[in-house]
């Protein structure tokens, strides 16, 4: 399944089961946890939630443009941004994904709560890929995405759900195949001691 996988850009308007999802976001789960604190939540979009989302979205995007507020030195990133959230319209279905015990990444924190917040991410960066190479195996098309930093405001406020927002997954039948992207050699990538 590890080679299957693709981030898919394009979908197909074909529905995504609740029973799908619901094995996708299971595989999640079973993912390895730093202190077994499985820092995870997953909210799914669909259909008119979705909308509502993703305009939320547009609108922070949009915001950042103009003020450069919450991430001045990204702004180069803005333009992918805007073609991720064409992405997730596109998609029928958009998960969420928060951290249960994060904060805003925009808050200062002492040096116990960045080690903390680092390992639940490292936590919840296993559980979306469970999730990824089990929708491959279920035959959908996943994005891992995190353009939602840039819209993490007005995110939040309309998410309404404690924790720290961490991305989203794109998840649907895939309307292409794109062929694998180039990977580094093993030697630029592993060195024995």
């Amino acid at each position: 399944m590890i080679e299957k996988r693709r981030s898919i850009r394009k979908y197909t308007d074909t529905p995504v089961s609740k029973d799908q999802i619901e094995q996708i976001v299971k595989a999640a789960t079973l993912a390895p946890s730093a202190k077994n604190r499985q820092p995870w939540k997953y909210l799914v979009y669909t259909k008119e939630a979705k909308r509502q989302l993703l305009d939320v979205m547009e609108a922070g995007l949009m915001k950042e443009q103009q003020d450069h507020a919450l991430l001045p030195k990204s702004a180069f990133g803005l333009p992918d941004a805007f073609h991720t959230l064409q992405i997730m319209r596109e998609a029928p279905v958009v998960i969420i994904v928060m951290n249960t015990n994060g904060g805003s990444p925009y808050e200062a924190v002492d040096a116990d709560q960045r080690l903390a917040e680092i390992c639940d991410s490292l936590s919840i960066g296993a559980a979306i890929e469970n999730m990824i190479l089990k929708a491959t195996e279920l035959g959908l098309g996943t994005l891992w995405i995190a353009n939602t930093c840039f819209a993490y405001d007005a995110m939040v406020a309309f998410i309404q759900s404690p924790g720290q927002l961490i991305g989203a997954v794109a998840l649907g039948y895939a309307a292409e195949d794109p062929l694998p992207r180039p990977r580094k050699a093993m030697n630029e990538v592993l060195e024995y001691r």
